[in-house]
C-alpha cells in the first residue's frame, strides 16, 4: 500500500491572472512514489507546482480540495522544510552577484540571497559546506552566481533545495539548458536521490531527463490528465505519440528513454 498522499486534489479549478489553467483536476501523490508530470508546453505543468508551493490558490467550491500532507491549511515555513524546489522561476530571481554560498544559506530562510537581518548559524554552515562538497560546488563556493555555467547553477539550487533534507523534492524542467556533461551530472544526483529515499517529482516535456527510478508518471496536456500509471506503459510510442501529437518512437537503454520521430502512417 503507498504511503499517505502528500499531495492531493480533488476537482480543482485554478487561474494564472484571467487565464483558467485546471478546471476539474484531480490528482494524488504519494510519498516514497517517484512521478514525473509529462507533457508539452502549455500544458499546466509549471501551475501545478505553483498549487504545490502556495503560490497560486484554487478556487474555494463544495467538493474541491486541496491537501498538502494530508492539511488544507499549511504554514509556508513548514512546507518549505519538506519540499524543496527547483525552478527556472527561481533561478532567474537570483542576481548575478551572489555569492554561491549564500544561494544555498539561502534556502534556510526560504529567501533570494542572504539580508543582514538574517542570522546564519554554524549548524547552517556546517549543512551548506557538506552539500556543497556532494554535490562537487565546493571548488566555486565563493564565485558569484553570474559567473558559473548552467550546470553548476542548476545543482547550487539543488544543494538549496536540500538543505532542509526534504521528504519530496520537486525539480522544474531541470535539465534545460543543460548540455550532455551537465546534464548527466545532474541526473546522477538525482538517481542517488531517489535511491536514497527521497521522494521525487520530476515535471518536465524531456523524456531522456526520466531516470530509471522514477516508475509513476502523469500525462498532462491542456489542463487535463490524459494518462496516469507506470511508466513502463505510458512511456511508449502511442501514448506520447497522442500527447505531443505526432507520430514518435521510443528507443529504451540502460533504463532511460530517447524519442525519435515515427514515420506518418502511408
Amino acid at each position: 500500500m503507498p504511503a499517505a498522499p502528500y499531495l492531493d486534489l480533488q476537482s480543482i479549478e485554478a487561474y494564472l491572472g484571467p487565464r483558467p489553467v485546471f478546471t476539474n483536476l484531480s490528482l494524488k501523490l504519494h510519498l516514497g512514489q517517484q512521478t514525473v508530470i509529462l507533457g508539452p508546453n502549455g500544458s499546466g505543468k509549471s501551475s501545478l507546482i505553483k498549487l504545490l508551493s502556495r503560490e497560486i490558490y484554487p478556487v474555494v467550491k463544495p467538493g474541491s480540495w486541496l491537501r498538502i500532507f494530508g492539511e488544507e491549511r499549511v504554514n509556508l515555513w513548514d512546507l518549505r522544510a519538506r519540499i524543496g524546489l527547483v525552478s527556472p522561476d527561481l533561478q532567474a530571481n537570483y542576481g548575478t552577484s551572489v555569492v554561491a554560498r549564500d544561494v544555498v544559506l539561502s534556502g534556510f530562510f526560504g529567501s533570494v540571497g542572504l539580508g543582514r537581518s538574517q542570522q546564519v548559524s554554524e549548524r547552517h554552515r556546517q549543512r551548506s559546506e557538506e552539500l556543497l562538497a556532494q554535490l562537487d560546488l565546493d571548488a566555486i563556493a565563493d564565485r558569484p552566481f553570474g559567473q558559473l555555467s548552467d550546470g553548476q547553477r542548476r545543482r547550487l539550487l539543488l544543494a538549496r533545495a536540500l538543505v532542509h533534507r526534504p521528504e519530496v523534492l520537486v525539480l522544474d524542467e531541470p535539465t534545460n539548458g543543460l548540455d550532455l556533461k551537465a546534464k548527466h551530472q545532474l541526473l546522477a544526483v538525482l538517481r542517488q536521490l531517489a535511491q536514497a529515499g527521497t521522494s521525487l517529482l520530476l515535471v518536465t516535456h524531456q523524456i531522456e531527463a526520466i531516470i530509471p527510478e522514477i516508475k509513476h508518471c502523469v500525462l498532462l496536456r491542456q489542463g487535463l490528465i490524459v494518462g496516469q500509471g507506470s511508466c513502463e506503459e505510458l512511456l511508449q510510442d502511442g501514448p506520447l505519440s497522442d500527447l505531443f501529437g505526432i507520430p514518435l518512437r521510443v528507443i529504451e537503454a540502460h533504463g532511460f528513454r530517447q524519442v525519435l520521430p515515427a514515420a506518418a502512417p502511408g
